[in-house]
């Protein structure tokens, strides 16, 4: 059945029983494919009737879906015309694990963090609006993301506007961990509360008024789930989203494709903001994913027919437990740490010190900017919170940053996971512009671990420090072949690796393997650079350099981290503003969006590999010559 549906025009012809198998067969092609190359499955698996239903009712491209994150859009993807290239998901060259615009016409607005599908929606509605037009506009949003405040902004914004558009929350109790607060356990009652009198009365007149068909009538006609249009502790009290000006339908069963297909072509014919309440399943259909949604959520391959996963064996911590490690220790150590996660516990490892320091835990949900002003709030009040957020969702704070820690000079450390290339996922989660949108601010000190044995150092001075401090590492492993113990940090300092001559490798971070590696090809070609290791962008070790310009002919800096603005960058206007007369090179990511792939492909692309270092020495030996 899968090979008759090249498009939402092909969708419309099946008949019903042919639906059935369309989405079992969607089921199997999504296991298959995440089995083999990884990806986003059980939220996928949990949208299949729902993607279906509105694919159905739509009249798709003309009328648009914004999907939030959009990480569940593998289903959208299958039934627009990219079937067939399926398999190449998520891999270099292949389709991306999210929506693209520059992919298909059929994506209409690009996502890769949370919280943003209503505000866009909005958008369109409103554009349409000014340009008379009449197409049907749908945000899908997940519950996880009404954590984020951006959802908020927007929900009470549309209330206001009034223009027609559809928010179909898809309700499936989860982000990638369980949902934390209030708003997790409100979605409870809606799911859950028996109708009050007055509440039964009122759910019993809409469905009079409201033309829905029978199946869909008969789905929210039940005394359970009618409850959920108008119910709370008090008979009186409406469903929140009512007192935010809209329509509000639900909870429908987000597996029942029939009341989903009458519901959604009602809905579309309701004036006003409409919010259709879907619960769905995480990982529907595969029972690996429903039992474990959580691990399923983001996977790597793994065995098709038992659902193990393959877990690349290391004799090393990952850059990410390291920091768990190296926190825990420090907490153990001072009572006044303390770690703080937006909605990241297991991609931070924040996990595993919250085992030890449950108390002194805080995963505040897909809430970047709340996490750092509660930080700054917590650090007014002597606490030392470390935010451990990655390198491209701390963009998302970035006001908060500058305002709440920076203008007040408060002691936050910022953990920055993934920095750097990010692999899969592509360019809505690359760790690329941190350097570049921190290393202007006042106060600010941001470090780069070599190894994983120097984030436990690192770590320990950045809570010694009496402003803010950046801790950027990269994702996974360094690799293993220079794991020569870290000297002491002193601060603004770096540490020399390997003495030499000529020309100077000024390598940041995880790069400095890639220096090291450089330096041992040439060592049998009778070439020895210089390899040092900078630790520190800001403060840069200004005296290092002044000394290496003097018994040097040329720098090279390494960083992976996009070149504008970036840690050659800061080298270079060193070197400019002291007119040591040094050429810089730099060597690092170019203006340009990283796509997805692997990281070891990625990071060749841009020349940080051993053998290009090599080759950009030996031009420099001719030259200055």
């Amino acid at each position: 059945m899968i090979e008759r549906v090249d498009s939402p025009r092909d969708l419309r012809r099946l008949t019903r029983a042919e639906i059935d198998v369309l989405a079992r067969e969607i089921r199997d092609l999504l296991v298959a494919t995440c089995a083999k190359n990884g990806g986003h499955l059980a939220p996928n698996l949990g949208v299949v009737e729902l993607t279906l239903a509105l694919h159905r009712v739509l009249e798709m491209p003309k009328d648009k879906i914004v999907w939030d994150v959009s990480h569940q859009a593998y289903v959208h993807k299958i039934i627009t015309g990219r079937r067939q290239r399926f398999g190449t998901l998520r891999q270099g060259g292949g389709i991306s694990g999210f929506a693209m615009r520059s992919e298909s016409t059929y994506d209409v607005f690009g996502a890769g963090h949370a919280s943003t599908s209503v505000a866009a929606a909005l958008g369109m509605a409103k554009a349409r609006d000014l340009a008379g037009r009449d197409e049907t506009i749908v945000a899908v949003l997940g519950d996880g993301a009404l954590t984020g405040g951006l959802a908020y902004e927007a929900l009470n914004n549309a209330g206001q506007m009034k223009s027609n558009f559809i928010v179909v929350l898809n309700d499936n109790e989860m982000s990638i961990a369980p949902n934390v607060g209030a708003i997790d356990r409100y979605l409870g009652t809606l799911r859950a509360k028996p109708l009050y009198q007055a509440a039964r009365e009122k759910a019993k007149d809409f469905l009079e008024h409201v033309p829905f068909g029978e199946t869909a009538r008969k789905a929210l006609s039940t005394a359970e789930e009618a409850a959920l249009r108008f119910v709370s502790s008090e008979p009186k009290a409406a469903v929140i989203f009512e007192e935010l000006g809209f329509h509000y339908i639900g909870p429908i069963d987000g597996h029942d494709y029939d009341a989903l297909v009458d519901v959604i072509a009602n809905a579309r014919r309701i004036a006003g903001p409409v919010l259709v309440h879907v619960h769905t399943v995480k990982g529907k259909g595969f029972e690996a994913a429903e039992l474990d949604a959580r691990t399923f959520h983001g996977v790597g391959p793994f065995d098709l027919e038992n659902g193990k996963i393959e877990f690349k064996s290391t004799a090393r911590a990952t850059f990410s437990e390291a920091f768990a490690d190296a926190l825990t220790v420090l907490a153990d150590q001072d009572s006044r740490v303390i770690g703080i996660t937006a909605a990241m516990p297991d991609g931070t490892k924040l996990s595993k010190f919250a085992k030890k320091h449950q108390e002194r835990y805080f995963d505040v949900g897909i809430a970047e900017a709340h996490a750092v002003c509660f930080a700054a709030g917590a650090a007014t009040a002597g606490l030392r919170p470390v935010c451990a957020i990655y390198s491209t969702f701390l963009q998302r704070a970035y006001d908060q940053v500058v305002h709440d820690v920076v203008i007040q000079q408060l002691p936050v450390v910022f953990a920055m996971d993934r920095a750097g290339v990010a692999g899969d996922d592509g360019p809505t989660h690359m760790g690329l512009y941190d350097i570049a949108y921190l290393r202007t601010l006042p106060y600010m000190t941001i470090m780069a671990p070599r190894i994983e044995d120097e984030v436990l150092p690192m770590l320990r001075h950045a809570l010694t420090l009496e402003g803010p401090c950046a801790l950027r590492y990269p994702r996974g492993n360094s690799q293993g072949n220079h794991l020569e113990p870290p000297a002491p940090i002193v601060h603004g300092r770096a540490e020399r690796l390997r003495d030499g001559s000529g020309v100077a490798l000024l390598a940041l971070g995880n790069t400095c393997d890639v220096a090291l590696d450089a330096h041992d090809l040439l060592r049998l070609e009778g070439l020895t650079p210089t390899v040092v290791n900078m630790r520190f962008v800001r403060p840069l070790d200004e005296g290092l350099l002044l000394e290496l310009s003097r018994s040097h002919r040329r720098f090279i800096t390494l960083e992976e981290h996009s070149l504008g603005g970036g840690f050659g960058s800061a080298v270079v206007e060193f070197c400019s503003d002291h007119e040591l007369g040094v050429p810089v090179e730099r060597v690092g990511v170019p203006n340009v969006l990283v796509q997805h792939g692997k990281q070891p492909q990625q990071r060749a692309g841009f020349g940080l590999t051993a053998e290009n270092l090599a080759a950009r020495i030996r031009a420099a030996a001719v030259t200055l010559a």
